[in-house]
């Protein structure tokens, strides 16, 4: 009889995802344990705190948009900075309807700080239904890094909204905490911190539209937003 062969309780390449993940997590923890201080038990200051405050008060100025105005927004049980900006007109161009668009931002507000249910909470705040949930990509800053942000559509009886969101940090964006998380214990291994900010850019669209129509702006405000922010920390 041939012998029984257990099969394995995981892929194999999740082992070595995971193996990945806790090696460092492990050689961040020896010295604290060396020395009874646990390094993430107080993690490291983060060195632009006091820039991301004074941000969270003055917004962002976005290269080819004007703000029309800005004021806190208690969303959840945090104050958001919402800024509404127009999107300037070339000196010349026929007479249209300026492009409106509202920036909600979130930034970073103690070191113990973590992302968690920005989404979530705007999600209540506006009341909104949503589906075509997509990705949306672009580079931004000198480093020219890349931003994945969450791209849907986002509507209520009174408005729809083409929706970009997503954690701006130096070297790029993405709308899931867990990215952030891990790139902030990498950083601490050299008593580094990652700064963030929540952004949620919101396009005003056409009752129900194709938000497809509006990917290229989208993009391209989530580009000069991006820009604007790491600018504001660095």
């Amino acid at each position: 009889m041939l012998p029984h062969k257990f099969p394995h309780p995981y892929p194999l390449p999740r082992v070595v995802l995971l193996l990945f993940l806790l090696v460092p997590a492990a050689i961040g923890a020896v010295p604290g344990y060396l020395t009874g201080k646990w390094r993430w038990a107080q993690p490291p200051e983060v060195k632009a705190l006091d820039r991301l405050r004074q941000l969270r008060k003055t917004g962002v100025a976005i290269a080819g948009w004007k703000t029309l105005s800005q004021e806190p927004a208690l969303i959840g049980n945090h104050e958001w900075l919402q800024q509404e900006i127009e999107r300037l007109q070339p000196e010349g161009s026929p007479g249209s309807r300026p492009q409106k668009a509202i920036v909600l931002l979130l930034t970073q507000n103690d070191r113990a700080d973590q992302p968690q249910v920005e989404w979530t909470d705007i999600n209540g705040w506006q009341q909104w239904q949503t589906d075509s949930d997509r990705w949306a990509k672009f580079a931004a800053g000198q480093t020219a890094a890349e931003v994945e942000a969450r791209f849907f559509r986002g509507w209520t009886n009174q408005q729809t909204y083409a929706v970009l969101q997503w954690y701006a940090v130096p070297n790029g964006g993405h709308p899931a905490p867990s990215r952030w998380f891990w790139a902030d214990r990498w950083a601490q291994l050299s008593d580094r911190r990652v700064p963030w900010v929540a952004v949620s850019v919101l396009i005003p669209v056409e009752p129900l539209g194709d938000i497809e129509k509006s990917r290229q702006l989208a993009e391209s405000l989530g580009q000069s937003v991006q820009a604007a922010v790491i600018a504001g920390i660095l």
